[in-house]
Parts: C-alpha cells; structure tokens; sequence
C-alpha cells in the first residue's frame, strides 16, 4: 500500500510517499480501505519530533481517516453494528497517513447520511476531542457562555456548531477581522480579534460582568492568568494544547474565592474503551445533528496524499479556516 511516512524530524519536507506492508486486523479490529484523511496540528508535532508515538500505534502519521471496510474480527464488527462493506469514518492512534488503517472497532462511526469521503474524514479528531472536553470535561450547559480560543481552526469551528446546537452562547477568538466573522457566520455570537483586543476583558464585559464558564484553552502559556480572570464562578478551563507554552501563573487565591476548575487532557494515549465511550456518546447526540446538517464540518482544502508536505506546510501558515485534508483517490 501507499502511505506517508516521516523520514526524520524537521519540516514539512521529511514527508514522503513510501510502500509499506497492508496492515492485518487484529482481535476487535477492522481493516479500512482509506480514501480521505484528515490533517492535524499533532501530526505537526509529530513530524517535528514533538510528540512520541504511543507504544503499539503505528509509526505512519494521521489521527483520522474514513474509507471503506474490506475485513475484520467479525465478532467485533457485528458486535458494533458493523459489516464488511460499510462506509466509516474513525479515531486511530496513528496510520491514518496510508491506504489501508487497522481500526478498533470502538473507534469507527458510520459515515454520516448524505456525506462523502473527505467530509466524513473531517469529523473524527475534533468532534471526539470536542465532546470529550467541553461536554464531558468541562460540563458547558445550555444558557452557559463558551470561550473557544483558535476559534478558525478544526477544533474551534466544530466548538462553536456544538455549544450552539446544544444551546450554549459561545465567543471566539481569532487572529484577523476575516477569521472572526467565519467564526461568526458558523454560529459564534461574537468574536474577538486576540491580535487587537484584550479577550479577557472582552468576554468579560461580553457576559455581562460574570464571566464565561468554560474556556476551550490550545494556548496555555500566558493565556492561563488572563482566562482565569474572565471565568464566572464555577467557571472551568480546559487546556489541550500548549502553543503558547506549558508554564503558566495561576492566582490560587482567585480560584479559591471563586470555586475554579482548571484541568485538561491529551486524547491520543487514552485506552481503547474510552475513546469508544466518546464514539458512542456522537452516534446518539451528535451523528442525527450531522445528517440534519444542523452542525457539519468546514473544509478548507483538499490535496492529494502524496502531497502532504503541502498541507503540512499549509497548516503552519495558519491562514486557514477548518479542515485541511488528503485524499487518496486523487493524484
């Protein structure tokens, strides 16, 4: 099979296409023959030596993917509602870089009614993070205020349709004027540019004085003080990444006065089980929101496999807004 592999730690030049041995599916595995996968920020990280592979997961970059299903453990297929020949989309630890990608059978979903290839490969890393931290994690509920930093990318777009379909109000940062009316235009009901305004003092006084109760946190860093000082009582911040860096000041004293919660959590290493816990919350909650595209993905652009240099190279540049993905049935 064709897969992209990372020759050695650097740029977006270390990738490249190679020919690797098709993966067997092992015991609660499937075998998915690939055609769309979705790019992200860790694999970035990964290329750059940042972030280790797990043990047991595949050295072959790509968290998502959606194909088709060509073999299996039948048990676990059947178990999960599932058949040789249905279209998924799926959570992998990595592989997702390849033409064919063994699967935990927890870890699929049915591709959503009406979908295609590349919009159903767009789904699985930020719906399942997104669920697992602002819903489970951060416990945002209906009539609550949302802060979502990075609100253009394919975590914050997906932030934004969630927290409004679910009822909550939701502010979003960006990094310029046209980023921050797409974050509108998907549902935020402002949006602060962080580049020339102060995003605590604005979703402060956007709450009405009481702060939000939840931040989605990719920053850290710096970011952690400011945020902390816009939270409502009660209010929860949740960290998944450290762009701005993983040391942070915390006033212990204002989060003793006002009852905060400042937690957060990787997806990647977590056991098979919890992940298929997430699977199953989005098929019943989220999946029927797809199908009525109440909530869908944003795409921004589409390259073939064997160019994945470029849409690494694109996703540093920071100028799109959503999903950067490959397809493997483009050349």
């Amino acid at each position: 099979m064709r897969a992209i592999e990372i020759a050695g730690f650097g740029g977006p030049e270390v990738l490249r296409e190679v020919v690797r041995e098709r993966p067997v599916a092992g015991a609660g595995e499937a075998l998915v023959r690939v055609a769309a996968s979705g790019v992200n920020r860790p694999d970035v990280l990964q290329r750059k030596g940042h972030y280790p592979v797990p043990p047991g997961a595949s050295d072959i970059p790509g968290l998502e993917l959606a194909g088709t299903i060509v073999d299996g453990d039948a048990a676990a297929l059947a178990a999960g509602g599932f058949a040789i020949g249905d279209r998924v989309c799926a959570l992998v630890a990595g592989g997702g870089y390849a033409e064919y990608c063994t699967v935990p059978v927890g870890q699929m979903l049915p591709t959503p009614a009406g979908f295609g290839d590349i919009e159903s490969a767009a789904l699985p890393e930020n719906f399942f993070t997104v669920w697992s931290n602002v819903f489970d994690r951060g416990r945002l509920a209906a009539g609550e205020w949302l802060l979502v930093q990075g609100g253009a990318s394919g975590i914050g777009v997906t932030a934004i349709q969630l927290a409004k379909a679910f009822g909550a109000r939701v502010i979003a940062t960006a990094g310029s004027d046209d980023k921050c009316r797409r974050c509108v235009e998907l549902g935020a009901d402002v949006a602060v540019n962080y580049r020339t305004e102060d995003f605590a003092a604005r979703a402060l006084e956007i709450a009405g004085g009481k702060g939000v109760d939840v931040v989605l946190d990719m920053v850290a860093g710096d970011y952690i003080a400011r945020e902390l000082s816009c939270l409502a009582e009660d209010g929860r911040i949740v960290v998944i990444a450290v762009q701005g860096g993983v040391k942070a000041q915390v006033d212990a004293g204002l989060v003793l006065r006002k009852r905060l919660t400042l937690t957060g959590s990787t997806l990647r290493p977590r056991p098979v089980a919890f992940k298929a816990a997430i699977a199953a919350a989005l098929r019943d909650k989220v999946w029927p929101l797809l199908e009525r595209r109440q909530v869908q993905p944003v795409v921004q652009e589409v390259f073939p496999a064997a160019q994945a240099s470029r849409a690494h190279a694109a996703m540093e540049e920071g100028h799109h807004v959503g999903k950067l993905m490959l397809s493997w049935t483009e050349q």
